[in-house]
């Protein structure tokens, strides 16, 4: 068990966020209680996702449909329907037990989870103070472990309020894999559960933001017509109403290319670990026959359940957003590490913002203590 929400959408069903080994499932059951702990029980409905890239365990959602759910204040699952079987800590709270219209945040991003002591400080400074000048206002990141520089980073954000850090402590219950092919990378969940933060991100903000982003740290969602994304949401929803799900192409922009003149590249952030996005504005071409993968924008009161890089259930239309609208900056190892730079495509959108990028970036550095800037 994840967390748990009250799902207005059906029937004020509580629906748990959980992890389940698909092929030794037993029935389960709901235990509910609300808060002077008066429990019921109801028989769970269990719905396994069906994109799980044949790892044993897998993102689920539990159902709990019964008399009274939506005065319940906690739930357990349970093998068992005996009450007395469930102790106090076995109990999650339940939230989003009311609705709203109004919401805290225009803009969230859900940024799946951080492992293997992540450390990649400047390209993860460089995407935040990219996301802020963009109109983004909260960021949500699931954290196994990070590098000490980066952990420094992510306190910075904290205390500045535009970033919520959930502790994702999956390799403590569970074997999970650091890749997505079960035959490749071996494990027992896909990606450090990838699956299962992203469809928690979207429960844990449906009445806390407009629109939510799903995507990784080192990918932006940049806008090419419009000067920041609420000016694209807002054509790009006048235009379909019916659209709760907006598609948005990734393209690769390969670290191994350099921008020849080395304008962006900085004395100040040479002792700074990762990558400088600046300095990288090739981007690889379209491969012959194979759409890009692409990443979404959500409205997240839409969305039952979704994979990386489509939903797998929601209530209206899916919009594939035109590359020339909206494409992801994606600065990564290359897919296509063949091509040398005069057969890759020049992108120098991130330049737009360079005056206060570069600013904001040294100051967020200066305010971890991870930049010493002298006169």
């Amino acid at each position: 068990m994840v967390s748990a929400f009250i799902d207005h959408r059906i029937n004020k069903a509580i629906r748990v966020i959980s992890i389940i080994q698909r092929d030794s499932l037993l029935p389960l059951y709901c235990i509910y209680c609300n808060d002077d702990h008066t429990c019921q029980t109801a028989e769970a409905e269990v719905q396994i996702h069906s994109d799980h890239f044949g790892f044993p365990y897998a993102a689920s959602d539990v159902l709990c449909r019964g008399a009274h759910t939506q005065d319940a204040a906690f739930v357990s699952i349970s093998t068992s329907r005996n009450i007395s079987d469930i102790y106090s800590e076995d109990l999650l709270p339940i939230k989003n037990t009311v609705t709203r219209e109004t919401f805290s945040f225009n803009y969230t991003v859900c940024i799946s989870n951080l492992f293997g002591s992540y450390n990649n400080v400047l390209q993860f400074a460089q995407t935040m103070e990219m996301y802020k000048l963009l109109g983004i206002q909260h960021v949500v990141i699931y954290n196994t472990s990070c590098g000490p520089d980066l952990e420094k980073l992510l306190q910075h954000y904290k205390k500045e309020g535009i970033l919520e850090i959930v502790p994702w402590p999956i390799d403590h219950f569970l074997n999970p894999s650091k890749g997505w092919n079960f035959v490749e990378h071996g494990g027992d969940l896909h990606y450090y559960g990838q699956l299962v933060t992203l469809n928690e991100c979207i429960y844990r903000n449906t009445y806390q933001s407009k629109y939510v982003l799903l995507n990784d740290i080192d990918e932006i969602i940049m806008p090419y017509k419009h000067a920041n994304l609420p000016l694209l949401m807002e054509d790009l929803q006048q235009e379909h109403r019916d659209v709760g799900v907006f598609l948005i192409e990734n393209h690769i922009f390969p670290k191994t290319q350099f921008e020849e003149t080395g304008r962006f590249d900085r004395s100040e952030w040479r002792g700074i670990p990762g990558i400088n996005i600046m300095e990288h504005i090739y981007r690889e071409p379209d491969k012959k026959g194979i759409s890009n993968p692409r990443k979404l924008i959500i409205n997240p009161r839409s969305v039952i359940k979704t994979s990386v890089h489509s939903t797998l259930q929601q209530y209206g239309d899916v919009y594939y957003v035109p590359f020339d609208v909206s494409h992801i900056v994606h600065v990564r190892v290359p897919l296509q590490g063949h091509l040398i730079k005069e057969q890759l495509a020049v992108d120098t959108r991130v330049w737009d913002f360079k005056q206060e990028l570069i600013s904001n970036v040294d100051k967020t550095l200066q305010a971890s203590d991870l930049l010493k800037i002298t006169d």
